[in-house]
């Protein structure tokens, strides 16, 4: 069974908590960061990094927390020099956010000053970023517009000083937007939030996760609306340059986060949702012909609320390393061993 720990849990400055990535820092060694403050969106949230040592992580530090605006989705990144990479994205909503990032050449102890991503970049949207064989990074990457989601990448050949971005990635049906039957409005004014929410009646994808399975070719799982109602995937066979269409993959997603590993041994291990409504349960999914199909292998969480937004990794002892959000009041890290899945 999977071993389970909480490693932050909300308080008064920090009520609610999402968005979580981990990093194997050195054997043994992890950092995880994750957003927290009032709500999503509020411009009290900040970027919190935790750090673990002989499998005990010590107290959160806030990392990143510019005045006046929201912080959202970190993601931690280990390039093939040992730089760390803080990504994260600032600003007032999602569709207007910049990216951001931060590096660290000693572990994650301290941190450069932030640096701002050039406009139409924002780096990782939610999952890690690979290093592919020839030496390139590849971010997935992707934007969510009002009424349009796409997915991107981008890539960088001189480790992080400049990037391409390549795209877009548009999920079955896009473009077709459809308003809803029973409203003639196209938005709704969430009142808890404050914010103008758009009815997901649209085709869209984002949040994409990949792996590369032979030298050049890259394999991409992402997130969906509720109208297209499955995880998604897409295939470039040169090194990220190209893709082909996205297409339904007969697992549900209920529009919430998912992220990949390939593992040593060369299966896919995925965690998600494989509903179509909610966020519980939290799964872990295996793949044994690189993403063709698919079985349920393990539940992490099974409870009422929401149990989402997984990052995974598998670790240099072999092990698998997922940290998870919980209700929005706690992060969860789960250690799985591959080889009973």
């Amino acid at each position: 069974m999977p071993f389970a720990q909480p490693i932050f849990e909300s308080n008064p400055t920090a009520p609610s908590c999402h968005g979580a990535t981990i990093v194997e820092v050195t054997p043994d060694v992890f950092l995880a960061a994750w957003f927290a403050g009032t709500y999503e969106g509020h411009p009290d949230v900040g970027i919190w990094l935790a750090r673990c040592e002989g499998g005990v992580w010590r107290e959160p530090v806030k990392v990143a927390d510019e005045p006046g605006v929201s912080h959202y989705n970190p993601v931690l990144f280990r390039d093939r020099t040992g730089t760390l990479w803080l990504f994260y994205k600032i600003g007032l909503s999602v569709p207007t956010w910049t990216g951001m990032h931060r590096t660290s050449s000693d572990g994650g102890r301290t941190w450069s000053a932030p640096t701002m991503l050039p406009a139409g970049l924002i780096g990782p949207a939610k999952n890690k970023p690979i290093t592919l064989s020839n030496g390139e990074i590849l971010c997935g990457t992707s934007h969510e517009t009002w009424g349009s989601w796409a997915c991107w990448v981008e890539a960088s050949r001189d480790s992080g000083r400049s990037w391409t971005k390549r795209g877009p990635i548009v999920a079955p049906g896009a473009g077709a937007y459809e308003a809803s039957q029973d409203t003639v409005v196209s938005a709704i004014w969430d009142e808890s939030s404050g914010k103008l929410v758009l009815p997901r009646h649209f085709a869209g994808v984002i949040q994409p996760t990949l792996w590369e399975h032979d030298p050049g070719r890259v394999k991409m799982l992402m997130r969906s609306t509720e109208r297209v109602g499955y995880v998604c995937a897409s295939a470039s066979d040169d090194y990220g340059r190209t893709w082909s269409p996205a297409e339904r993959v007969p697992i549900p997603n209920p529009n919430s986060g998912l992220d990949a590993v390939r593992l040593a041994d060369g299966r896919i291990l995925l965690a998600c949702n494989p509903v179509r409504e909610g966020r519980t349960p939290l799964s872990v999914l295996v793949s044994e012909d690189n993403g063709a199909t698919w079985s349920r292998r393990v539940d992490l969480e099974t409870g009422t609320g929401e149990y989402s937004y997984p990052s995974v990794i598998q670790a240099g002892d072999g092990r698998v390393r997922v940290v998870a959000t919980h209700g929005r009041t706690q992060i969860f890290h789960y250690v799985l061993d591959p080889r009973e899945l």
